[in-house]
């Protein structure tokens, strides 16, 4: 007969029958490791994506986006530029109903091919999806290591397409992993994936998903990722493809929601002491650590 050893993001308890918080010290010190082990930051952009300041720029529209706030702008080509600076965590936040983990019904992580930088298509190359294109890259560093970049870290992402719909759930797309993908941070803690904009659906503002494993190893089981959060999708940036015909109703969703009253972000997302958008990586040093 198997059995099944209980565990807490990933690792096994040390006293599966108490409680967490009375797991003791030593497991208490390599849990707080393990979630301020990394940091990402994030940009969003066409062709050489940002680190820190946002931008996008897609066939048959004209959309951009930059920062203006107060806020370092550093490439995403050079991590290394993070040293040094003191940046603040990312609070976790939910995967939602859609997240294809295994975690709710589908599991697109045990799939051959899930390992990919173009979310365009279903792993299996089928299903091509319309919209705006989109790059978005994150970095990741060891905030305990001068933030230096961290490599082999696995991240996967996962967005709504441009009419709202997820792959795996929504009718007319439940046979489609499209806007699904898992990419291993380089030797510079880099992983990037080209997409799509995302839509706009009722009572959402736009928004892009994602978990961090600590290897590609570990991504088979939702439980062992080690940070769940969103991305916040800057007005300005979907302004413009919002007015396309494959955008059809995103356009009037955002003008009825704010990011004050999104069930996510509203939460605070006026803290991280850099810009009002820091916590959910939008704009500024945009960075969470694990």
């Amino acid at each position: 007969m198997s059995t099944h050893q209980q565990a807490f993001e990933g690792r096994p308890l040390d006293r599966p029958s108490e409680d967490i918080e009375d797991q003791g010290l030593a497991f208490d010190i390599g849990t707080l490791l393990s979630r301020r082990r990394m940091l990402a930051g994030i940009g969003i952009g066409a062709g050489s994506a940002a680190l820190v300041a946002c931008g996008v720029k897609g066939e048959g529209a004209s959309a951009s986006a930059t920062s203006s706030a107060a806020a370092t702008t550093t490439s995403a080509a050079a991590p290394n530029d993070l040293s040094g600076q003191v940046l603040e965590e990312m609070n976790s936040e939910t995967a939602g109903p859609y997240p294809g983990d295994g975690s709710n019904g589908p599991d697109v992580l045990d799939e051959s091919g899930v390992e990919r930088r173009d979310l365009t298509t279903s792993v299996d190359g089928n299903g091509s999806v319309s919209g705006v294109p989109m790059t978005l890259t994150m970095n990741l560093v060891d905030i305990n290591n001068d933030n230096q970049p961290l490599s082999k870290a696995a991240v996967y992402v996962w967005h709504c397409d441009a009419e709202g719909r997820y792959s795996m759930y929504s009718d007319g797309v439940t046979d489609q992993t499209r806007l699904r993908g898992v990419q291993v941070t380089d030797a510079n803690g880099q992983v990037t994936f080209d997409s799509i904009i995302p839509g706009c659906y009722t009572g959402r503002w736009p928004h892009i998903h994602f978990e961090v494993f600590t290897s590609i190893d570990d991504i088979t089981d939702a439980t062992n990722a080690v940070l769940t959060s969103q991305i916040v999708v800057p007005e300005d940036t979907v302004t413009e493809p919002y007015k396309l015909s494959e955008y059809d109703g995103s356009a009037n969703n955002l003008s009825q929601i704010t990011l004050d009253t999104d069930n996510v972000f509203s939460d605070g997302w006026e803290q991280g002491g850099f810009n009002r958008w820091s916590q959910h990586q939008v704009l500024g040093p945009m960075v969470a650590a694990l």
